[in-house]
């Protein structure tokens, strides 16, 4: 299956979606995929106890982060599929989590919350405005505005007393650990959603916030010369002492990023950046000879050593690859050769459990590894889903995008004049 022009016709209509076993996937059938995609987001869904009408953390071992990488790519689901029956949950979601000053900076998760934290819920949020996802509570400011309030707020903590520069990943002294440690993926984030405001809003101070970021994180070695993005380094050795560790959701936060800058300047280098990146994430495919073009988390997943997060990381690669693809078509051919054969590994794992449709980890494997988890879940949806983006409408930007209140065929459900889900 290329990038079909005849999607279009499956993804035009909103009609009931089928949900089909995921052994049984066929890639060249749209209507499978989304069968597919439905029986692993009800998966998925099946570990979040939220509703309508109210936010709920996550159960152990999942930390506030992961709610919002979830709704993130519950918001692909509905993008991808059409089918809407998830979306009050997912704005439930968000805008329970707005927190007081509308920025994504929530009290009662304080203790929780790095940078990288929050620039989770930020990509969720920007997923939002740039689809004119519903927003329906009046009280509460704009998916866009929602998303401006975040940035302000990470790019408050812009630190030059080490390194000349860079977020740390944590905020709070109660992690102190993560005091002393500049990451990768806290700076990707505040680099890919400046890129992200930059082409949604036309400012050209996001734009060149993520120039400076990209620039940071190149000139301090975390971003090397084969385009390896290195997990982070030490504020007390200004940044000298890069760790190696390369995980693969920090390469695709930088490679979307770099995607969406292609598309906002017009600037080749930022293609060929996209490009480098994706090349270099190849590390992240064919574990073995007999598993080519197979995904797998190459720090951990073979060692049985990825905790609950790292469990996860290959979803967002698949996101952000899937993606980026629309802002740089140059890369579909290596998004086909790699993702295509991963697609069908995942849906293969996605044979476990009682129902026989519970994800496992290890695509390589052949089947159901007998690992089941929130990220499995994740990590098989946003892989198996994103096969649809060639025809799923792209992202919005000026003035397109609206702040839409009310839901597909409804209107708004209020109790004294305020959205249930204020600050939930």
């Amino acid at each position: 299956m290329r990038f079909l022009r005849s999607l279009k016709p499956a993804l035009a209509t909103t009609a009931a979606i089928a949900a089909i076993a995921p052994k049984d996937l066929d890639i060249n059938d749209p209507s499978s995929i989304k069968g597919v995609a439905k029986t692993i987001a009800s998966g998925a869904m099946s570990y979040y106890s939220g509703t309508a009408e109210k936010f709920v953390d996550l159960p152990e071992p999942y930390y506030w982060w992961q709610a919002g990488a979830l709704m993130g790519s519950m918001l692909d689901y509905s993008h991808y599929t059409g089918d809407k029956s998830y979306d009050r949950i997912i704005a439930t979601a968000l805008l329970g989590q707005v927190g007081p000053n509308f920025d994504f900076m929530l009290p009662s998760h304080f203790g929780q919350e790095g940078n990288d934290d929050q620039a989770f819920w930020g990509f969720a949020v920007m997923a939002a405005a740039e689809r004119n996802f519903p927003q329906p509570d009046e009280n509460v400011p704009s998916w866009l505005q929602l998303g401006a309030n975040l940035w302000n707020s990470l790019a408050s903590r812009w630190n030059t007393t080490a390194c000349n520069g860079g977020l740390l990943w944590q905020i709070f002294a109660s992690n102190p650990n993560g005091l002393d440690y500049k990451n990768s993926v806290s700076n990707g984030g505040l680099f890919q959603i400046s890129a992200r405001l930059a082409r949604a809003t036309g400012n050209n101070t996001y734009l060149e916030w993520a120039e400076k970021v990209w620039d940071w994180t190149e000139g301090v070695g975390m971003i090397d010369k084969d385009f390896n993005v290195h997990d982070g380094a030490s504020a007390s050795h200004n940044c000298t002492d890069i760790n190696p560790v390369t995980f693969s959701y920090t390469a695709a936060i930088y490679m979307y990023g770099a995607a969406v800058m292609a598309d906002v300047t017009g600037d080749k280098k930022w293609v060929q950046r996209t490009e480098r990146i994706l090349d270099a994430a190849r590390s992240f495919f064919s574990p073995f000879p007999n598993a080519t073009n197979i995904m797998y988390e190459h720090a951990c997943e073979q060692v049985g050593t990825c905790n609950a997060d790292m469990r996860s990381f290959k979803g967002y690669l698949s996101r952000f690859a899937y993606a980026a693809s629309v802002f740089v078509p140059s890369i579909k051919p290596v998004i086909e050769e790699l993702w295509h054969p991963t697609a069908k590994a995942a849906a293969k794992s996605c044979s476990g459990g009682p129902d026989g449709t519970q994800c496992g980890q290890r695509w390589y494997y052949g089947g159901f590894d007998g690992t089941t988890g929130l990220g499995e879940e994740m990590c098989a949806l946003e892989t198996i889903q994103g096969l649809l983006v060639g025809e799923a409408e792209p992202p919005l930007k000026g003035d397109q995008i609206k702040t839409v209140r009310t839901f597909e065929g409804s209107s708004n459900t209020k109790r004294g004049g305020r959205y249930d889900a204020r600050l939930a």
